[in-house]
């Protein structure tokens, strides 16, 4: 798709860029609804999240950041961050992360994982991404 084409869809760069935010949102979405992290086994569903987000990232590679001033983009990734701070709460409940680290710390640490391994190991699939970030995650997080 060349310039002209883009242009001919989208009146101006700043809508492209919502296009595209929108669109990443939307599979963020997905992607946790799909992993099932209230039902799912923990261990499944971190799996699952995991190499659902790393498609994500991999298909959408663009930084949400330059969108947060938009209370609707703002409101809808806080959601997405409270389901999965609310899913590594149960997987500390459950004994498959160890308690007593920082607040936050598994929050923080699990996006950075996923982002490394997309933009660092592109020649792994998605199933391959999610063994290495959650034995990554597990065995610098995970009970002894």
């Amino acid at each position: 798709m060349d310039r002209r084409t883009v242009y001919r869809r989208f009146a101006s760069r700043e809508d492209l860029l919502a296009a595209i935010y929108e669109a990443r949102l939307t599979a963020i979405e997905h992607a946790i609804e799909d992993a099932r992290l209230r039902e799912a086994p923990v261990t499944v569903a971190l799996h699952r999240y995991v190499e659902n987000i790393v498609a994500v990232n991999r298909t959408w590679p663009v930084d949400l950041t330059r969108m947060l001033a938009d209370e609707s983009v703002h409101a809808r990734r806080d959601a997405s961050v409270r389901e999965v701070d609310m899913f590594l709460r149960r997987a500390t409940d459950e004994g498959l992360l160890r308690p007593g680290l920082p607040q936050g710390w598994a929050s923080a640490l699990l996006p950075q994982l996923m982002h490394l391994v997309s933009r660092e190991m592109p020649h792994l699939s998605h199933g391959q991404a999610a063994n290495v970030v959650v034995d990554t995650l597990l065995r610098g997080l995970g009970t002894p």
